[in-house]
């Protein structure tokens, strides 16, 4: 779950959702970003499923009693977790290979996970190993380069999603999330690329990597902090309706 709080409620975004908010914008893309575009559609759904992982665990959001808010996919208890990314990963190989290799590369990429000596943690990333050199076989995927393009447009339409969740829409620079006040870490071309707010339903980024203007919806819940207290989190989240938010994506003019 993705969440922003407000003094009044919390927004909370299913991650699922934000990834299919991602592969929305990753269709957006300039042409040659793909480099070979036999690999576009693989790309772009691998983009769109980078989440499914999570579509069990954000079925019913468990209340985090330290900071009294839900649980995030940042505080989100590690085990559980590691048990849902693989089986997600599994779910996608099922669907389509290629984009099963670009999301293995990702959770693999996760420097908490990576990084980590607990034993769960060094055989989930032996797994995913082994799971991207029996793809790359099978599929006889030779060139590294494209392969890290492709991750890296992934890892873009993750933070550009991340970027419109975890900021309240026309948010100015100083006001938005840490994250981004310098730009996004994923470098396209060896280039930062910059988001701002226009306005609440614009953002602007530079340089532009797609190939028009371009609008997307991703929905929420905007779930009471009172209807929590009353009612507890699954249920006060159950209750309560999605909303839409429109975004504009536009260009430096």
């Amino acid at each position: 779950m993705i969440i922003r709080e407000t003094d009044t409620h919390v927004v909370m975004t299913a991650q699922h959702e934000h990834a299919q908010f991602a592969g929305c914008i990753a269709s957006h893309f300039l042409e040659r970003l793909f480099i070979d575009p036999s690999y576009r559609q693989d790309t772009i759904m691998a983009i769109t499923e980078h989440d499914r992982s999570w579509i069990r665990l954000d079925e019913t959001p468990i209340w985090n009693d330290r900071h009294a808010v839900p649980f995030s996919f940042g505080d989100y208890p590690l085990l559980p977790k590691l048990l849902l990314y693989q089986y997600g990963l599994d779910e996608t190989e099922a669907m389509n290979e290629y984009a099963a290799l670009l999301c293995s590369l990702h959770y693999s990429s996760f420097r908490h996970i990576r990084n980590s000596k607990q034993p769960d943690c060094m055989a989930f990333i032996h797994n995913e190993a082994e799971r991207q050199r029996r793809i790359q076989a099978k599929l006889n995927v030779q060139d590294e380069s494209m392969v890290g393009q492709h991750l890296k447009l992934l890892q873009l339409c993750d933070e550009i999603s991340l970027y419109v969740c975890l900021n309240e829409p026309g948010a100015t620079k100083e006001d938005e999330h840490p994250w981004y006040r310098e730009g996004f870490e994923t470098l396209i071309d060896d280039q930062r690329l910059a988001a701002r707010w226009v306005s609440g339903g614009q953002i602007q980024i530079n340089p532009f990597p797609f190939k028009q203007a371009f609008s997307a919806a991703i929905h929420s819940k905007h779930v009471s902090k009172e209807a929590i207290q009353r009612l507890g989190i699954d249920t006060a989240y159950k209750e309560t309706p999605l909303m839409e938010q429109t975004v504009t994506f536009v260009g430096q003019t």
